[in-house]
């Protein structure tokens, strides 16, 4: 049978997202021609900040000194398991040289960007993750200067009411990851600032961190002028299930990805009719037992962006999967192995119950910037590649010359490009005085 949708989503991000190129495109041009002025002014505007833009070494120690301990030692652990997975990726790399053809000796090289930005949002929630996900990892790559920014933090920390300023807890996870510096700002004006150099001095080579749809627009329109992780979108989970699974760890885990905000997806895949009914029951009642800023963004996002697809077999729930290409797949079926060599497009797979998307954001190791939108049929995550140029070298012996200048003239004169086919022609010319080669049909017009 043909797959059924037994709720279909009403809205699509791509429907919401229209607003915001226009107001994007106007900001970075007005950025890129006040400069610091202009951010000043958005900072202002938009999150009532007119305070120091670079966080100094004693505001930071003097933000960071009343963290509690347990605290502390939490984000150092999760921040140490993000710079392990890093290392190990960086090490899965390697550079080389190796004799091509005699004489041609060709090698790469894996070179760090000098500069990087991260950006890491705070608005409904102190996203204190995102802090050492992304700045742990491109330390681990070997990236010189790091900047980090986030948006200043207005709410209660510690049952405190917070001092105006970035939030404490992602001060020091940017502490912790090793940000070389530190900028209170948010949105698109932080995006802006790191792709211009404003306040450091410094033009970001690359600039990673998910955000709303301003700083994945900002970040779309500026690529070229700087490089980006992925297109990051509203989060994304997408969950297989088969007739085992337990529907009560299903919905809770739709639920906790729907909690990002109110354009987030959360798809359900199954086999089974049976789970499915139970999960679209449970969710609702799942959903009304959160907390109001929880409850307000989980219950957008189900009753907009929800769907379950009802599949006959696990080749129709692959295919239905890799469709949608969801920035997190989870999968709790039998037979794991069979769904790890089978699934091709997703930002980063949990398979089994014992792992849930939720120890991905926080703490597993594996980095949780992941792409959204589809773009996970092309792209990965955020890792040490991202931050990483592997750069292509090569050198000849005199006598190589002698295969590499006639071959290489012959097809530039097929191609019609008598100007490269000449510099293989003179080098023929300088090493091998007098030899006849063939060298093709010179072009003529």
């Amino acid at each position: 049978m043909a797959i059924a949708y037994l709720k279909k989503a009403a809205k699509t991000p791509e429907t919401e997202a229209g607003g915001a190129q226009q107001t994007v495109a106007v900001m970075l041009a007005d950025i890129a021609a006040r400069g610091e002025q202009s951010v000043r002014d958005y900072a202002l505007k938009l999150d009532r900040w007119d305070g120091p833009v670079i966080v100094s070494t004693a505001e930071l120690g003097r933000r960071t000194r009343d963290i509690p301990l347990h605290t502390r030692r939490d984000i150092e652990f999760a921040t140490a398991q993000v710079r392990r997975f890093a290392e190990l990726q960086r090490d899965s790399l390697r550079e080389f040289s190796a004799e091509v053809s005699p004489g041609l000796i060709a090698g790469q090289r894996l070179v760090p960007c000098n500069v990087a930005g991260c950006y890491v949002p705070t608005g409904r929630y102190a996203h204190i993750a995102s802090a050492y996900m992304s700045v742990a990892t491109a330390k681990a790559a070997g990236v010189r200067t790091v900047i980090a920014c986030s948006t200043p933090y207005r709410g209660h920390v510690d049952g405190r009411e917070a001092e105006p300023g970035i939030h404490p807890h992602v001060l020091y996870a940017m502490q912790v990851a090793g940000a070389d510096t530190i900028m209170t700002l948010g949105g698109v004006q932080a995006i802006a600032a790191m792709a211009f150099g404003l306040f450091t001095g410094r033009k970001a080579d690359i600039i990673v961190g998910p955000g709303n749809k301003f700083v994945a627009e900002a970040k779309r329109m500026l690529f070229g002028k700087v490089g980006i992780d992925v297109f990051a979108g509203p989060s994304e989970v997408c969950v297989i299930a088969d007739e085992w699974a337990d529907p009560s760890i299903v919905a809770s885990d739709l639920v906790g990805q729907a909690e990002h905000g109110h354009e987030s997806p959360a798809w359900l895949i199954t086999t089974s009719r049976e789970l499915a009914d139970s999960v679209m029951g449970l969710v609702p009642m799942l959903i009304q037992q959160l907390p109001p800023t929880a409850r307000d963004a989980a219950g957008a996002a189900w009753r907009d962006y929800g769907e379950v697809v009802l599949c006959e077999t696990r080749e129709e729930a692959v295919a239905a999967s890799d469709g949608y290409a969801p920035e997190h797949l989870e999968v709790q079926c039998a037979d794991l192995d069979w769904w790890l060599a089978s699934l091709t497009c997703y930002g980063s797979l949990f398979l089994g119950e014992e792992t849930t998307v939720a120890y991905g954001d926080k703490v597993s190791g594996p980095n949780h910037i992941l792409p959204t939108k589809g773009a996970a049929r092309y792209s990965g995550g955020l890792s040490v590649h991202k931050f990483m140029k592997t750069l292509t070298w090569q050198r000849a012996t005199r006598e190589a010359n002698r295969q590499l200048g006639q071959v290489t003239a012959r097809i530039s004169r097929l191609e019609g490009m008598e100007a490269h086919a000449r510099t293989g022609d003179d080098r023929l010319a300088k090493y091998f005085p007098g030899e006849p080669f063939e060298r093709g049909q010179p072009v003529e017009v």
